[in-house]
């Protein structure tokens, strides 16, 4: 099935992508006035099911977007994950996939807009990461501002708070980078475009806090509780930009990201210039976690697609 041949939930039936339109005077068109979930959904062949991983913190979140932003969902959780689980099973998925949902403003109006709103589930069929084929990334400090609490807010997960992170990915590749690495008002390292931060440095794997402006990640609060698990040593706390070029690992984390690993960092070689070992494993342990091979107590990590 191709991306635009494949079923999509918009405003309460299925229809083809390509069917599925807004108006271009609608405040998500014109404003991107809009928030999202992205949403990664991984084939278990053992257990015969796709499993979405964190979907509840992921509509829990998207719940606070909407608070934050002002506007009011007209579903439920319970109707969204309904949706969720109906596409799928439409599109016949039985592989990896990434799902997007997203709350917009509809009809015509302004960027001060709150209503109507609806909303869109669209999958796509999306391989999950090769771990033993894994390279690395060349990423770069952008000359970006991360955007701010005190102006656009990072932890609502907006269309337009994206703007921000394609600046910097359009600077980065203009230099000849992979990825920008983003620092926040204060000169510190905040995060990627649209994916967080880690380094290990002294043996201590590091990353931001949630106050550096950064978005409130499900996949770095995921890696976070892996690492302590496997009993490596974890601080949060702000990073320089030149800890990164001394650091022994980084990488960047995200639905969409997984785990990326960097390797350079403006053309600073970070460890041996391919992937840490922790990187390494931490990226392992998430895919089996993700995809229900692996259970670490938390049952409700892995929601099942097929067998509800």
């Amino acid at each position: 099935m191709s991306s635009q041949d494949r079923l999509i939930w918009f405003k309460g039936a299925l229809m083809p992508a390509a069917e599925a339109e807004v108006p271009v005077l609608s405040p998500t068109a014109q404003f991107g006035l809009n928030v999202f979930e992205g949403l990664r959904g991984y084939w278990n062949s053992a257990r015969q099911d796709v499993f979405l991983f964190r979907m509840d913190d992921h509509l829990a979140r998207l719940a606070a977007s909407c608070r934050l932003i002002g506007i009011q969902s007209p579903y439920t959780t319970d109707q969204i994950a309904k949706a969720m689980r109906e596409v799928l099973q439409a599109n016949t998925y039985r592989e990896d996939i990434a799902v997007r949902v997203t709350l917009f403003v509809d009809g015509e109006g302004t960027w001060s807009s709150i209503e109507p709103v609806d909303m869109f589930v669209a999958p796509i069929a999306k391989p999950r990461r090769d771990t033993a084929k894994t390279s690395g990334v060349r990423a770069c400090i952008s000359t970006w501002e991360r955007i701010d609490d005190r102006n656009i807010p990072p932890r609502i997960k907006a269309g337009a708070n994206y703007i921000n992170g394609r600046y910097a990915h359009l600077e980065a590749q203009a230099a000849g980078y992979d990825l920008p690495i983003l620092l926040d008002r204060s000169g510190k390292v905040s995060e990627g475009a649209g994916s967080c931060l880690m380094m290990v440095r002294d043996g201590v794997l590091v990353t931001p806090p949630v106050t550096a402006s950064i978005l409130e990640s499900i996949t770095r609060d995921t890696l976070l509780q892996l690492a302590a698990a496997m009993d490596f040593p974890i601080k949060t706390r702000v990073i320089d930009r030149t800890e990164l070029y001394l650091a022994s690992e980084v990488f960047l984390c995200g639905s969409a990201a997984e785990i990326t690993p960097v390797t350079s960092v403006d053309r600073y070689t970070i460890g041996s210039g391919k992937i840490g070992p922790l990187t390494q494993r931490l990226l392992e342990r998430y895919l089996a976690v993700a995809s229900g091979q692996e259970d670490v107590g938390e049952a409700a990590w892995c929601a099942p697609v097929w067998q509800v």
